[in-house]
């Protein structure tokens, strides 16, 4: 029983979200781990570990061990996976003992990246691990027929990178990978707040008016919000208010290098395949999908239909979990 377990994971830059085939997503957790400096052990991981952030005493250090969406530390990424696999055998009622594992990986990735996350997968006791690129498993999420000669076209935009591409017959036939995503637009809010009103506020204040005021580059009504942050000049707490018009200049480049990278790989679809994408559209997955507004700017800038997955916090996840039942037709790299 134990080695049929089949289980799906998205080891995202923000999230990490666990799906089995039985029961469908049955852990999504922020991508933290808080640990305690001094005797190294990990005190929490997931929610209780993002609650800490920016408030733990010194011996205490709250960190995110993934990096535009590859991992920056080995070792604590090894540790939060075998957590988060501990909580996902609670949540399933059964021993998660050598589990077949689908994980994804960016497209842009390097093969040192790419074996970095198997080998962090296999530490934690799975029989099996195969990686699926990040845009398929996100077009498989999304329900697109990715087996069938048809140009499916996904824009992912999640915590740390912006995976664009053109998958057909199972397989990507062009992409463009970027650095680039929701952690970056919170790293430019919170550079704005710094120079414009000399106040310094923290990662989780930069999410909150990402999703509340943040806007791409169209026309909108205008929306004003008032946080708090501290001081630069006398160190003392400070509230400021924010508009969305602001925000939105602020955001401006990050916008435009995103539709460059569209840009890009539609140029490069193959003549046969362009008259799928003017009648099927481009599909938009990940966090960043749920910005105000980026729907319609993206329509009107590529002038092609732009559509929302069904679950776009979820589709890779669903995706790479649904992949394990065709995975040796899909491009990937077996563990």
């Amino acid at each position: 029983m134990w080695s049929t377990i089949d289980i799906g994971i998205d080891l995202g830059t923000a999230n990490l979200i666990v799906y089995s085939k039985e029961k469908g997503i049955i852990l999504n957790e922020p991508s933290v781990v808080a640990i305690n400096t001094e005797t190294n052990n990990v005190l929490a991981v997931g929610i209780d570990a993002k609650r800490m952030i920016g408030k733990t005493p010194t011996n205490i250090v709250a960190i995110r061990p993934l990096r535009d969406g590859v991992i920056a530390d080995f070792d604590i990424t090894a540790r939060m996976i075998k957590e988060v696999m501990k909580k996902a055998s609670k949540k399933l009622g059964l021993s998660l003992r050598k589990p077949n594992v689908i994980v994804c990986a960016p497209s842009g990735s390097t093969s040192v990246e790419r074996r970095a996350i198997l080998d962090a997968v296999r530490m934690c006791g799975a029989k099996q691990v195969h990686l699926i690129e990040e845009p398929v498993a996100a077009a498989i999420g999304a329900n697109l027929p990715v087996e069938e000669p048809t140009a499916n076209v996904i824009v992912d935009i999640g915590g740390g990178t912006t995976e664009v591409a053109i998958i057909s017959f199972g397989g990507v036939v062009t992409s463009n990978s970027l650095r680039i995503g929701g952690d970056k637009i919170d790293e430019m809010i919170i550079q704005h707040v710094r120079k414009s009103y000399n106040v310094l506020i923290g990662e989780r204040t930069a999410e909150q008016l990402k999703f509340e005021i943040g806007h791409a580059p169209t026309r909108h009504e205008e929306l004003t919000t008032e946080i708090r942050g501290r001081d630069l000049v006398n160190g003392l707490p400070k509230n400021i208010s924010l508009t969305s018009s602001e925000l939105q200049l602020a955001l401006k480049e990050v916008f435009l290098q995103i539709l460059e990278a569209i840009r890009l790989t539609l140029e490069s679809c193959p003549p046969e395949l362009s008259g799928d994408i003017v009648d099927r559209g481009v599909i938009l997955t990940g966090g960043g999908a749920l910005l105000n507004g980026i729907q319609d700017w993206l329509t009107e800038e590529l002038s092609v239909p732009v559509h929302l997955a069904p679950s776009p916090l979820e589709s890779v996840a669903i995706g790479t979990g649904k992949s394990l039942r065709f995975i040796d037709r899909l491009q990937k790299i077996s563990g």
